[in-house]
């Protein structure tokens, strides 16, 4: 039998195992979803919609989650995972939407919140750090902060802190995907900005404050509005730089 030519045998040869970790992770996610959503149903005498609530999201996202993550050309690692903890804080948010305001459920939709920020920067550094940053890596995070921002802003006006115009907030980047589907240059790729990920800081906290039950109207809806205003300003800002390229 004669030996297949070099160059073919280097285009038969196996690509890297993808997604290695990932299931695991998600796994993983899940059922801590799951636990800490059944302890703060606890709190609830509607716990079990929490629970719910809880699980729906996290069947959805975690399919989609692992099936993106097949696109990943090694493990999962360490700064996708913190991406994780933070889209699991997130999902509990999103189960505790339908939870009756008061101040226990508001510090804790508050606190919540804030580890999701704190840990906002952790995700990028340990991508850097380690070299592990990717493009799944890079539209996991924002994917996170868009679902985050979008809960936040429904919280703020299921608690009556602000109207709801605040929702217009969690809408923004959807409304910014789909005219890119209508319109291919607001589709184009954007340079990494600081300015951008500052701004996303900014709305999650304005939202955060006006949440926090020591926060009443008006002033809550102050602080929702200010955010509210950098973000648009954020977006006109990238739209801006799209149609001045598109031109050119």
């Amino acid at each position: 039998m004669s030996t297949p030519p070099i160059a073919d045998v280097e285009r038969r040869a196996p690509a890297p195992a993808p997604r290695r970790g990932a299931a695991p992770a998600v796994a993983l996610a899940a059922a801590a979803t799951i636990g800490a959503a059944a302890l703060l149903g606890r709190w609830l005498d509607d716990g079990t919609i929490v629970v719910r609530a809880a699980a729906l999201v996290v069947a959805g996202g975690g399919a989609l989650l692992w099936l993106a993550a097949r696109q990943l050309p090694g493990p999962f690692g360490a700064a996708n995972s913190v991406t994780l903890v933070r889209a699991t804080l997130a999902v509990l948010l999103v189960a505790l939407l339908g939870a009756a305001p008061a101040p226990a459920i508001g510090w804790t939709l508050v606190g919540l919140g804030a580890a999701g920020v704190a840990l906002d920067g952790v995700d990028g550094a340990l991508a850097r750090g380690r070299n592990e940053a990717s493009e799944f890596g890079a539209r996991f995070d924002m994917e996170t902060d868009a679902l985050l921002i979008l809960v936040l802003a429904a919280l703020v006006w299921q608690h009556g802190k602000a109207g709801a115009w605040i929702l217009a907030a969690g809408l923004l980047r959807y409304a910014f995907v789909a005219a890119g589907r209508c319109l291919p240059w607001l589709g184009a790729a954007l340079p990494p900005s600081r300015r951008r990920q500052a701004v996303c800081v900014v709305q999650i906290v304005s939202l955060l404050g006006a949440l926090a039950p020591v926060v009443a109207p008006p002033w809550s809806a102050a602080l929702a509005l200010a955010g509210l205003v950098a973000l648009a300003w954020s977006f006109g800002v990238d739209v801006r730089w799209l149609a001045r390229h598109a031109r050119t």
